[in-house]
């Protein structure tokens, strides 16, 4: 028996721009690691959120019938004032939060609330065209979002550790989370991460990834 991969030559369709309404399905923390960003090396620790578009309905699967596109955004695990994540929290609720509320958010509580999400193209360095969010914001007084249509979905090293879901992720998102220190620290123990420096302050610049 031979297990073999194959390329049908079909590219990914790019959810088309615009201003959307959509709703948070799936959160996955990616961990901490070093990253490279305009020369200089940081230490963050990422979530991947995931929005599902009721109003961009595309058959992927025959069996499963029509189903929403879906967006992801990577962001920094911080609510420091500058930062990415408490910038698209604060639009996305419609209100600040104080400093006191800052100090600690738990960002499940976004799982299956509605918002609405502007979505431009850009070009990647390679110059391929790839969908990515510009913004999050609350939903417009009087307009109803449409059910949800994927379960909610949660993945992270503690309550929600899979490793047989692991294994299903896409690759990309696999190598991620094997190269975090939160996964080399469960899968050796011994390793001694506690001194690495973890920068919060990072405004997110470069959170959004072609995929």
């Amino acid at each position: 028996m031979s297990i073999t991969a194959t390329n049908n030559g079909k590219k990914k369709e790019l959810v088309p721009a615009g201003n959307y309404i959509a709703r948070c399905y799936q959160m996955i923390h990616l961990g901490t690691a070093t990253e490279e960003i305009m020369g200089e090396k940081k230490t963050m620790n990422k979530v991947r959120i995931s929005w599902e578009l009721p109003t961009e309905l595309r058959v992927f699967d025959e069996a499963k019938g029509e189903q929403p596109m879906a967006i992801s955004k990577e962001y920094t695990l911080s609510m420091h004032e500058k930062s990415t994540l408490r910038h698209d929290l604060e639009s996305w609720r419609g209100k600040a939060f104080t400093e006191e509320q800052a100090k600690s958010f738990d960002i499940t509580k976004l799982l299956g609330v509605p918002c609405m999400l502007n979505i431009i193209h850009r070009l990647s360095k390679k110059g391929d065209a790839y969908a990515t969010i510009a913004s999050v914001s609350s939903m417009p007084k009087g307009m109803t979002a449409p059910g949800q249509v994927n379960d909610n979905f949660e993945w992270n090293f503690t309550d929600k550790y899979s490793p047989v879901m692991l294994e299903t992720f896409p690759d990309f998102i696999k190598d991620r989370i094997k190269s975090s220190d939160e996964y080399r620290a469960m899968t050796s123990p011994i390793e001694d991460l506690t001194n690495r420096e973890v920068d919060e302050s990072f405004n997110g610049q470069d959170d959004d990834l072609p995929f």
